[in-house]
């Protein structure tokens, strides 16, 4: 069976994806990036080749996220995306008529507009935490409540509570008044998750044209509170995906089947990088006045990659 690597490597998580050659996700990993992308990446595929079933060929890979680049050169990617088109590729795929993606993750968000399949318009949002997997796992971590609880918590309340939601700081004081006040902890995490989703449209979604098909995507997707907020500001269903968490990683391993079927062949260096040695490190060039920050990777003792240069000086 020939199946495709997909590799998303973020700030907060690594997902990994085996795909078939009919789109069918035969392994799916989510792992903690734990600053150590190189040792997560390299053991989150040593876990994703011993689940492949006997017969199953990597026939091409792909990566996404903001370490794709990293993780390119490392496996010998055939296609290298930036995320806006790994999660439109993704979203497109499990819903066709999709026209709007919200992709809220550990440490940044963004939105998707696709018309007719194409992507027309996007936005991020990489500067304010309010509303990331961060922020919620920190919220969580201090009302005493497993993440997992978040979001049905608050589908239980049924006293509006109505909790500043622009900034992380805000939000946290503003919660904090509201528990004094003696509000209900289910309470307190619904106004939190309208909050979240009225800051989330305003900022990142301001100006956008939103239409159904609906598709929420990312780690906080796993948040009912979240998504039914949304459903309630906007007055439209929301769709959250079988794989919400790994959808970049599905969109990458998708590109790499479309990338291998163009080309005819892959450039996927197999799963024996898993025992490799891998090190970075880092110059600057005096060539001219930017004083570039150039980073090297190194495969053993040999340069595979440098990034950071804003001319082609030191292109491999």
């Amino acid at each position: 069976m020939k199946a495709y690597l997909g590799i998303d490597v973020g700030s907060v998580s690594i997902n990994i994806v085996v795909l078939s050659e009919t789109g069918e996700v035969l392994t799916g990993l989510y792992l903690r990036t734990e600053g150590k992308p190189i040792e997560i990446i390299q053991k989150g595929l040593k876990r994703a080749e011993k689940s492949m079933l006997a017969g199953v060929e990597i026939c091409g890979a792909g990566t996404t996220g903001s370490g794709r680049y990293l993780a390119g050169v490392m496996v010998g990617a055939d296609t290298i995306k930036n995320e806006i088109t790994a999660h439109a590729v993704a979203a497109s795929t499990h819903i066709p008529d999709v026209q709007t993606v919200f992709e809220i993750g550990g440490q940044d968000s963004k939105i998707i507009i696709l018309r007719n399949g194409i992507v027309t318009d996007f936005a991020m949002n990489t500067v304010c935490a309010a509303g990331t997997g961060s922020f919620l796992d920190q919220q969580a971590s201090r009302l005493n409540i497993p993440i997992s609880q978040f979001g049905k918590l608050a589908l239980q309340s049924n006293i509006p509570v109505r909790i500043a939601g622009r900034c992380t700081v805000f939000a946290e004081s503003d919660m904090i008044h509201k528990q004094q006040m003696g509000y209900g902890i289910a309470d307190i995490i619904k106004g939190l998750c309208e909050a979240l989703v009225r800051n989330y449209l305003n900022n990142v979604g301001k100006g956008k044209e939103i239409l159904p098909s609906v598709v929420f995507q990312g780690g906080v997707a796993a948040n009912v509170g979240i998504k039914a907020a949304f459903e309630k500001e906007l007055n439209l269903p929301v769709h959250v995906p079988k794989h919400f968490d790994i959808m970049g990683a599905i969109g990458a391993a998708q590109l790499a089947k479309e990338e291998v079927a163009r080309a005819g062949t892959t450039r996927f260096k197999g799963f024996s990088i898993t025992g490799l040695p891998y090190r970075t490190k880092s110059f600057e060039c005096n060539g001219c006045s930017n004083t570039c920050e150039v980073v090297e990777i190194y495969e053993g003792e040999t340069v595979i990659g440098r990034w950071g240069a804003r001319c082609s000086k030191w292109d491999l």
